[in-house]
C-alpha cells in the first residue's frame, strides 16, 4: 500500500526507529475481533472463550481466527455479540476504573454503536447512557445497534452537538470519539488513505475543537469526558487534548495499563493519554485521553430535577386480555408504560423524567423498550421486546427454529412452523430470541423489521459458527 509522504514524516516524527515496524504492521491482515454482550451471554451462556484469545483490555472481547459472514449469523443479528475493533474496547477500561457510582452519560458521537454498547454494559447499574448521532441515516444504524444489544437504559438520539448546550450541566460522563483524518484505518480502510491529506488534518483538528466546545457545557463540572480519535498525528490528539485542558478548564486523569498490553503514552509531557499503535498492539489505531472538568465541587450521579423541569408522565395502566403489558417483561414495577402515536413504550422509571425532559429540545429516536403498537384492535409486539433482556420468557410460546429457517426469518420471508401454537410466537435460535412472527397455521406472518433485513440471496458455503 501507498502512503503520503506527508504522511510517513509525521510517523517519522513521532516514531524514529519504529516507522519501519509501523509501515509493515499496515500491510499485515487485520485482525478480527468481537465483543460478547454481557447481558445477553448471562443469560443464555455460549461455550466460546475456550478456543478464541481474550483481548487483554477487556473482559468480553476475543479475537477470532478467520473473520466469517457475520451477515449470516443468527446470533449476530439478535445483539448476542458485536464486531468490535479490539483497540476500541479500551474504554471499557476507562469506565470501569474511573466510574463506582450511577451515572448519567453522553456517547455524542455514536454511530454505529460499538463504543456506545461497550459504555453501558461497562457503567455502574443503573446509569443511562444517551447515545446521539447528528446523521439521520447513521443515527438509524446506531438505533439497531442499540436495540439488539438489549439494555432498556439508553436513548437514542439525533442532534448536532451544540443542542446540546441547552443541558448545561447534565451529564457525568461524556464520550467524544471524535469524527478524525483516519490514520488508524489504513489497514482496513483505502479510501481514508485516499482522502488522507496535511489540509483534511487541519480541518479535523478545528471541527474537533468546535465539537468539544459545543458540547462541554453540558458535561456537569467534576464530570470526565473521554475524547479519542482513531489517528496517530499529533494535532488532533495531544495538542488538541492540551487545547481542552487550557482553554475549557480541565485536568488529565490517568488510567492504569498493564505493560504487557503494549499500550503507548504521550508524546509530549504534559498529556495523559493511552495510544494504540499496530506495530505494538494487535488492533487498529487509537487515541484515548481523560480529562475531568474543573470545579472546587465534585460529584456523579443525576441533577435533581427542579419543579420548573419536572414534567408529569402519563403513565398508560396495564391492560388486559391480550395486551397485559405487565406480563411482558420480568420486572415490570420497574418501569413506566406511556403510548405515543399508538406505540407503548416501556420507561425505566428511574429515568423516564430525564426522558421527558430531553424530549422537549432533542430528537429521540428509541428510548427505553418498545413494547408494540396498537393497529385497530389488535397489538403487535415490537422487535424491541424481543431482543430486550427484560423480556419475560414466559410472555409468549416459543418456537426453536432451524438454521435455514432463521436465515429465511431475518430476509423476511415466509416460513412454516410446525407443531407452534396461532397467534404470536417468539423464535429463538441457539435459545436466543431473534424476532416475532404471527402464526396462522398453514403460514408465519414475518414481523421482522423491513429495513434490517438481510438483502443478500447468497449463502456462504461455511455455516458461520462464531458462538459454539
Amino acid at each position: 500500500m501507498q502512503f503520503p509522504a506527508d504522511f510517513i514524516s509525521s510517523i517519522q516524527s513521532l516514531l524514529c526507529e519504529e516507522t519501519e515496524a509501523f509501515l509493515s504492521s499496515l500491510s499485515e491482515e487485520t485482525p478480527v475481533s468481537i465483543r460478547i454482550n454481557p447481558l445477553k451471554n448471562k443469560r443464555n451462556p455460549l461455550d466460546f472463550s475456550s478456543k478464541n484469545e481474550k483481548v487483554k483490555w477487556s473482559d468480553v472481547g476475543y479475537y477470532l481466527q478467520n473473520r466469517p459472514s457475520f451477515t449470516f449469523d443468527p446470533l449476530f443479528h439478535a445483539g448476542y455479540y458485536y464486531v468490535q475493533e479490539a483497540a476500541s474496547m479500551f474504554v471499557e477500561q476507562v469506565v470501569k476504573q474511573l466510574i463506582e457510582e450511577p451515572v448519567c452519560a453522553l456517547d455524542l458521537c455514536a454511530a454505529p454503536g460499538g463504543k456506545s454498547v461497550t459504555l453501558l454494559s461497562a457503567l455502574p447499574e443503573g446509569s443511562l447512557l444517551v447515545s446521539n448521532e447528528i446523521i439521520r441515516q447513521r443515527a438509524n444504524v446506531l438505533a439497531e445497534t442499540m436495540t439488539k444489544f438489549g439494555n432498556a437504559n439508553a436513548i437514542v438520539t439525533n442532534n448536532a452537538p451544540k443542542d446540546f448546550a441547552n443541558f448545561p450541566h447534565f451529564f457525568d460522563v461524556v464520550l467524544v470519539d471524535a469524527p478524525c483524518s483516519g490514520e488508524g484505518m489504513f489497514r482496513k480502510d483505502e479510501v481514508a488513505v485516499q482522502e488522507w491529506s496535511l489540509a483534511n488534518v487541519q480541518m479535523c483538528t478545528v471541527r474537533q475543537r468546535e465539537i468539544l466546545h459545543d458540547v462541554w457545557a453540558t458535561l456537569k463540572p467534576g464530570g470526565l469526558l473521554i475524547y479519542s480519535t482513531c489517528t496517530y498525528n499529533l494535532a488532533e490528539n495531544e495538542e488538541n487534548a492540551c487545547w481542552i485542558s487550557h482553554e475549557l478548564g480541565a485536568e488529565f486523569v490517568s488510567v492504569k495499563i498493564e505493560k504487557g498490553w503494549g499500550i503507548s503514552s504521550a508524546f509530549n509531557d504534559e498529556t495523559i493519554c493511552c495510544r494504540f499503535f499496530p506495530h505494538k498492539t494487535k488492533g487498529e489505531g487509537l487515541f484515548v485521553t481523560v480529562l475531568r472538568k474543573n470545579d472546587n465541587t465534585r460529584h456523579c450521579g443525576f441533577v435533581p430535577q427542579s419543579p420548573q423541569t419536572t414534567r408529569r408522565l402519563r403513565v398508560k395502566p396495564a391492560m388486559t386480555h391480550h395486551e397485559n403489558l405487565c406480563s411482558f417483561l420480568k420486572n415490570p414495577e420497574n418501569f413506566n408504560f406511556i403510548e405515543e402515536n399508538n406505540c407503548i413504550i416501556a420507561l425505566p422509571k428511574d429515568h423516564s423524567e430525564t426522558f421527558l425532559l430531553l424530549r422537549e429540545r432533542l430528537k429521540i429516536i428509541t428510548a427505553g423498550i418498545e413494547i408494540g403498537k396498537r393497529k385497530g384492535k389488535d397489538f403487535i409486539p415490537s422487535h424491541s421486546l424481543a431482543m430486550s433482556i427484560e423480556l419475560c420468557s414466559d410472555a409468549f410460546p416459543q418456537c426453536e427454529i432451524s438454521y435455514e429457517q432463521a436465515i429465511a426469518y431475518l430476509r423476511k420471508e415466509t416460513i412454516v412452523l410446525e407443531n407452534a401454537p396461532k397467534d404470536f410466537v417468539l423464535l429463538t435460535f441457539k435459545n436466543e430470541p431473534i424476532g416475532f412472527v404471527k402464526n396462522l397455521g398453514n403460514r408465519a406472518n414475518n414481523l421482522y423489521p423491513q429495513e434490517w433485513r438481510i438483502r443478500s440471496g447468497y449463502l456462504p458455503e461455511n455455516i458461520p459458527n462464531v458462538m459454539c
